[in-house]
């Protein structure tokens, strides 16, 4: 499985070029705020083993107004260097490496730093 590149963003990590990119349209569950906000991430050049983040919240794009945060480019180094650090190979051929980070992982990604939630509906 490879990332699409159209609607992907580069990202270097550590001197290695990573491809991310979220979804463009939620899948059902997704919309209904049953599953969670998730992200895609390969290497650039050679793709291989693909890395799913799960995060625990929601899209923004969400019919119901929960809970989601906006994915910056720190959070996916963060994330990008955890996954390696859980054994995470992108060079390895093989199925989908699921990482599913909690609100306490989150912090710790964050350098200590809680993750600053929205509601969608709240904002201004």
């Amino acid at each position: 499985m490879a990332i699409p590149k159209k609607g992907s963003r580069l990202i270097t990590v550590d001197g290695t070029t990573f491809r991310w990119r979220v979804r463009r349209k939620p899948t059902y569950c997704q919309a209904n705020s049953w599953g969670p906000l998730t992200f895609a991430v390969e290497l650039a050049e050679a793709p291989g083993r693909v890395l799913l983040v799960s995060l625990p919240c929601s899209r923004p794009d969400a019919w119901y107004g929960e809970r989601t945060i906006a994915i910056q480019p720190t959070l996916v180094t963060a994330t990008i260097r955890q996954a390696l650090d859980r054994g995470w190979d992108p060079r390895q051929a093989g199925n989908v490496f699921d990482l599913g980070l909690t609100d306490d992982d989150l912090t710790d990604v964050m350098n200590g730093q809680p993750p600053a939630y929205e509601v969608p509906f709240m904002r201004r």
